[in-house]
Order: C-alpha cells, then structure tokens, then sequence
C-alpha cells in the first residue's frame, strides 16, 4: 500500500474533483457537454418512434404562405377573420377536441379597413348620418379582433405567448392570470426561469380564450431545448406553458363530461414536495407539479424534460390553409388535441433538439402534451446529485484502491466490466423507471483512473528518476537533481504559471573585445569567465536557462521551488560581481582584457516549461517580467549601475538589501512607466558614508520629481563633489538642464521613456 499511496492519493483527488463538480461547487464544462451528449443518445435509443395519433398540428407551412391563387394564405400575418375561420372550421366542422396556438396576437388586425372608416366618419362624413349608419352595420363585419375573440368565446381555445428574459425586454400585449401567486415559494430558493418582459396577446382575445400558456423552451448551454420550464416567473408570479394549459383545459373538459355540466372548473397547479423523511431533512426541493390526477416530474429549476416520441412527424401535419379553406377529412380532426404552429423558416419558430437539430417549436408542445397524459416523462429531481456523488465515491474509490493491484490486462478487464456496469444499470433506469442519472461523470472518472494507472505504472515509476536526470541535469546544480530525483513524481517540464525571479547578464562592450582576440584565444576567455558565475548562480540553486554568446540567463523558482527566490537572485548578481573583481588579475596576467558585465533582475509571474517547436524544445520561461528583465540589463551601461532590478524584487527582498532607486522608466514596449532599483549591499553590510550619501540622494531626487529645477541641481552637484565618477549623478544633472530649458508639463509623471532595447 505503501508503494502506491501517490497513485492512490491522485486518484482520490480526482474522485474529489469529480465529486465537487457534482455538488455543484464548480462546473467543469466539458462533463456538462458529455452528460447532455449522453442524454441525447439515451433519449435517441429509447425512443418509441411510433406516431400519436391525439395530437395533430395545423402547420402554417410553405404553401399556407402562398397566395390565395395557389392554394394558400399569403403572407403572415394573416386577417383574424381567417383565424376566426379557422375556428369554426376545427371546432363546427371537423370536431376538434381542443385547439391550442403556438402563435401570438399582439397586435391589433387593421388589414379591414375599418380604422380608416372610423377616421373618414370623423373628418370627411361627420354630420352624414346614412354613412354612420352603414358604419354601424359593418363595423361588427370588420371588427376582425372581435370576430376573432367571439369565435373563441366559451370555447377550450388556448392562447400562447412569450417571455423575454433580457433587461431591457419589451412587454406587449396582456397575461393571463398566473398559475400560482407570488408568495408561493417564499423562503425556498428555487432557480425558476425569469423574465423580465413579455409578448402576449390583446386584452379581448385573453379574455375570451379558455386560457393561455407561454411557449418559451429552456435552451442549455449548447443551444439545444431538451427542456421546458413547467413554471416561469414574471414580476414575483408563476406562469404555465402552453403545454401544461392545453392539459389542465383537457383535464377540466373531462371532469365536465362526467358532471354532465357545460361549465368547465380547471385542476389547480399544485407544487409537489417529497414526504420521505430521508428527503424532507432539510431538503426543500421542488420535484413535481400535481395537476388533478396527474404528475409531472421536475428538475431543480422546476423544467420538464421533453418526451421525444421520435423525430419530426411523430404527429400528424396538416396544412392551415387547408384547415381554414376546407379541404380536409373531417376524421383526421375528429377529437383530435389541434396545435396550431408553424414550419416556415421564415417565422423562426425551429429549434434544436436532441432529435434534430432542426425541428418545430409546435412540436416539442406536442410531445409534452403526450407525455404529460401518459405520465412518462423522464424524472431529473434535485436529489439525482446526491445519487450522483455516492456513484462517484463508491466506483472512484473501488477503482483507486484496486487497480494499483491488477495487472495491465487485468485492469483493463477490470474497468470494461465496471464501464458496463455503469452504463447498463443507467440505461435500465432511464428506460424502465424513467429516472435520468448522470452518466458521463461516472464514465469519465472510470477512464481517467484507468488512464492514470496505466500511465503512473509505465511513466512514473520505471522511469522517473532518469527521466529528472536526464531533463534537468543541463539546466540545475547536481545537488538539486539528486533532491528532485527522490520525488519524480513533483516535477514535470510541463508549461505552467509560476512567479519567479530572473536575470540577465551581459558583458560591456564585447564587441570590441572579441576583435582584439583570436577565436581560439576568446575561446579560452569566455570559458574561464561563463563557468565561475555559472558556479556562482549554481551556489544560489538557481536553473541556467541558456548562454547566448556573452550572456547568461538564469532563474529562480523552478523546477524547485524557492520561496526567497528573489534574494537568490540579487546575491548571485552581487556574488557574479565580486567573483569576476578576483578574477581581474588572471585576465591580467594573460593579456586579456577587463571584464565588466551588467545586471538585470525582475520578478512576476511567468510561464516556465518546455518551448520550443517539434524541432526543438528547451526548458526556459517566458512572459512579460521575463521581457522586462532582460531590458533592464540592457539599461545598466546608461545609469553606469552594476545591477539594476525591477520593483517586484526590490519589494520581496526591502528587508534583505540596502536599495538605491535609479529611475522610474518606460522601456521598450511598454507604456505603463516602472521604477527601478540597485542593490547596494546587504543591510547592515553598508558602510555609514554610503548610507548617508544615499540619502542625499533620495532627497535629490524628490527634488527632480517636484520639478525644483534649481535645488535638485545643487543637491546633485553636492553628489558630484562626493562621487566624481558617478554616471548616474551626471545623467540626472544634464536632465535638469535639459528640463529646465524646457518644461516637462505639470502632469509629467517623473519617468523617463527609453526608445531602445
């Protein structure tokens, strides 16, 4: 057990990241777009695929939309009188059972003509009383929304409607009255669809219908309506579908039918909470909607997942043209539930569904009707996350503790067989107790651990100790190999993000060096320099990144972790200093020439790990403080400063290092200025002259920075006297000349803009 406790603690912390996502602590979205993959192809393999034939739509299609000429309507909107029409046609002459429309009214039918006969009886015919007359005698002729609304009056007529869930939706038209008050759910809370506007109908169509519900289907995140919200709430209220309002005015007419009464009283909307104590413990979620006799099973956003029958055409299409002019057997309407909707492209009612990924809106209406009086639509309670989490910890666990102990071929076995397990057992239950589990998270946890074990078993534990010598020897000191090699596992040349310090070192003025030697000689001096600070950076435990020609870049912070990597890197750079002072003498002595180098060092957040292309790869770091220290090297020969570090070290090392502030700056590529620093000494290190001369130059500089042109100079000719080499003290000098002949601005913010690398 011991050998495999890292591959057992892994697998535990992936069962945990699992089970997280399950609790739903945090979403991880590719298991949220596999677990409704799944469930669409559950949903496609166990569909009936057989017709209903209760239901059929009177589709507004193509040809409804062609001309009167051609067997159609026209263009939509059509006059309400034809509507109307359609009315008495589905009821008075082919019999219908009900009539639902998945279509809105919201705006008043003037296409009679009638306003423009009001308006001409009020300026051109006001005292003509035969023209009032004749009006009179029209208007109810042409009064196509009161047409409409009479032939639906005291009919089982159902209105649909819209929400819009945005801000600044726009609100038309009239509700009807909500299904539940506000206050039903108070002090539960319970993730309802919302909306913030609406497009219903006209106040008199509202009033003469039976009822009206909204048509809005709950999209997911991939843009797939595998659901609809059985309650949405608008201004504290909750509203039906039109689905749930087609069945409660089915469920009325039938209790009507049994009193002998014409007068229909609708089932009440009732909200089911579970009676199981092992539920009702502090658990209050909302699981089905009691409506008469039957139950429809929610989710915990209180949506009904559509019953797909099959693809489309799983009910019987009719065209609306034909319905209104006439043309159809009077059976295939008979007792029929009739939805009226549309296919046209045109009219944008097509949806993706699981089923197709295009598909009428009309008919996810029609599958929910069906599947709410055969009470077979899929269960997705709130507590499916509790069944999802012990599923997860049981064959998580299982998995973790035994596969360490099988063989390759027997761990295979091992997790095809729990992979059947999972699926099958899942399968049943969604086919026979029409229970929706999660899926894809059991599935993916099995292979994730399979894949894991597999890999640990080849890769890290035959192979992880050279694997650490081999990637890390050219880069890190030998000590630090040995102490990676004792825990393989920590340490990989993947990419990652790390903060971290870096440095940057060039030798002043190579150019005119490397001409004055012979190649085989300047061999020779770069090899006697470069492996002294090499030893240098090494006895700091910092990583050599790569040499390029003169220059050394180096960082601290990886592979190992180095929590005072900053002061690492400053003590090299002093150290890199000191060595090549004791190294003067040597170089002397064979005719070569001084060595000056200069200094850069930042520190942030960087990306460390192997780049490169497939060509070649090399483990080294890259980002914006990397960039920054590398122009802070190369700015060194203008302060004549020997180091020079950004403010990010200069703040984690303030209590390690006696500072001097050089200059805020912006360099190359950036425009954000940055103040910049060099490391005199360690504290208590630095001698009391310096210590003194640093603070009359901190109060030079305060000086300088407030634009006191002439006190800043003679504070500066004051260093000068102290220091008569000081590059630094000369640069600010000749800036205040500069700046005294002409002015910085009052919004100058003291930094200095360098357009050179």
């Amino acid at each position: 057990m011991r050998k495999n406790a890292a591959r057992i603690v892994f697998g535990l912390i992936v069962v945990l990241i699992f089970i997280g996502h399950a609790a739903d602590w945090y979403r991880m979205p590719l298991i949220d777009r596999l677990e409704a993959v799944a469930y669409d192809a559950r949903l496609n393999l166990t569909m009936p695929g057989t017709p209903d034939e209760r239901i059929v739509i009177v589709d507004i299609d193509e040809k409804s939309l062609r001309t009167r000429e051609d067997g159609g309507e026209g263009r939509w909107p059509w006059p309400r009188n034809r509507i109307a029409l359609m009315v008495d046609n589905v009821f008075d002459k082919y019999g219908a059972a009900i009539l639902g429309f998945d279509v809105v009214f919201a705006e008043p039918d003037e296409s009679s003509g009638l306003g423009v006969l009001r308006e001409l009886g009020q300026s051109h015919f006001k005292d003509d009383a035969r023209f009032r007359t004749a009006l009179e005698q029209l208007e109810p002729q042409l009064s196509y929304d009161r047409m409409f609304a009479e032939r639906m009056h005291q009919r089982p007529v159902v209105l649909g409607y819209y929400f819009s869930p945005g801000q600044r939706a726009a609100v038309s038209g009239v509700l009807p009255a909500p299904v539940l008050p506000p206050g039903t759910f108070a002090g539960k809370n319970i993730p309802f669809y919302t909306a913030q506007g609406y497009g219903a109908n006209l106040p008199e169509l509202v009033k003469s219908a039976a009822l009206a519900g909204h048509f809005n289907p709950y999209t997911d995140s991939d843009g797939v309506s595998r659901r609809v919200p059985m309650l949405a709430e608008y201004n504290g209220a909750y509203y039906e579908p039109l689905s749930l309002a087609v069945v409660r005015v089915l469920l009325g007419m039938s209790e009507a039918a049994k009193r002998k009464s014409d007068s229909i009283v609708l089932p009440q909307v009732v909200p089911g909470y579970p009676t199981d104590a092992i539920w009702t413990r502090g658990y209050q979620g909302l699981e089905w909607l009691q409506v008469g006799p039957l139950r429809i099973p929610v989710d915990d956003r209180v949506t009904a997942l559509v019953p797909f029958r099959g693809k489309q055409g799983s009910f019987k299409y009719l065209s609306a043209a034909d319905v209104i002019q006439g043309k159809i057997d009077p059976a295939d309407l008979r007792g029929k539930i009739v939805l009226v909707g549309t296919t046209a492209p045109g009219l944008f009612d097509l949806r993706s569904t699981p089923v197709a990924s295009v598909y009428p809106g009309v008919e996810i209406h029609a599958n929910l009707i069906a599947g709410m009086l055969d009470q077979n639509i899929k269960q997705k309670p709130p507590y499916v996350i509790g069944a999802e989490i012990v599923l997860l910890f049981v064959t998580g666990v299982a998995m973790t503790l035994l596969l360490p102990l099988l063989t390759p071929v027997k761990q295979g076995l091992a997790t095809f067989i729990a992979l059947l397990a999972v699926v099958g057992s899942n399968i049943w239950m969604f086919e026979r107790g029409n229970l929706v589990l999660p899926l894809a998270s059991g599935l993916l946890l099995i292979l994730v651990l399979f894949t894991f074990s597999m890999a640990y078993g080849f890769f890290v534990e035959a192979r992880g100790k050279r694997q650490i010598t081999g990637l890390f020897g050219q880069y890190v000191p030998p000590e630090l190999v040995d102490e990676m090699a004792k825990n393989p596992e920590h340490f990989s040349m993947e990419p990652e993000s790390r903060e971290m310090t870096v440095l940057f070192s060039d030798v002043r003025g190579f150019t005119t060096i490397s001409e004055g030697l012979e190649p085989k000689e300047l061999s020779r001096l770069m090899n006697e320099f470069l492996t002294p600070l090499t030893e240098v950076i090494y006895s700091q435990r910092g990583t050599i990144d790569k040499y390029m020609g003169d220059a050394i870049m180096a960082f601290w912070g990886a592979p190992l972790a180095a929590p005072d990597h900053a002061r690492q890197a400053i003590l090299a750079a002093l150290q890199m200093h000191r060595k090549l002072a004791e190294l003067r003498p040597h170089f002397q002595s064979r005719n070569w020439p001084e060595i000056r180098i200069g200094v850069g060092i930042n520190t942030g957040r960087m990306s460390v790990g192997n780049m490169g292309s497939r060509v070649r790869l090399a483990y080294t770091v890259m980002g914006d403080a990397v960039n920054l220290a590398s122009r802070l090297e190369g700015i060194t020969k203008e302060y004549g400063a020997a180091v020079i570090v950004g403010d990010s070290t200069r703040s984690l090392t303030a209590h390690d290092f006696v500072f001097r502030e050089i200059d805020r700056v912006r360099v190359k590529g950036k425009l954000e200025p940055v103040a910049i620093f060099e490391p005199i000494g360690i504290v208590g290190e630095v001698d009391k002259r310096t210590l003194d001369e640093l603070k009359l130059y901190n109060q030079a500089i305060k000086l300088y920075r407030a634009q006191d042109w002439d006190m800043a100079e003679l504070q500066l000719i004051n260093l000068l006297n102290l220091s008569p080499d000081s590059k630094l003290y000369k640069l600010y000098l000749d800036r205040v000349g500069i700046y005294r002949a002409q002015s910085p601005g009052r919004d100058w913010d003291g930094a200095f803009t360098f357009e050179h690398k």
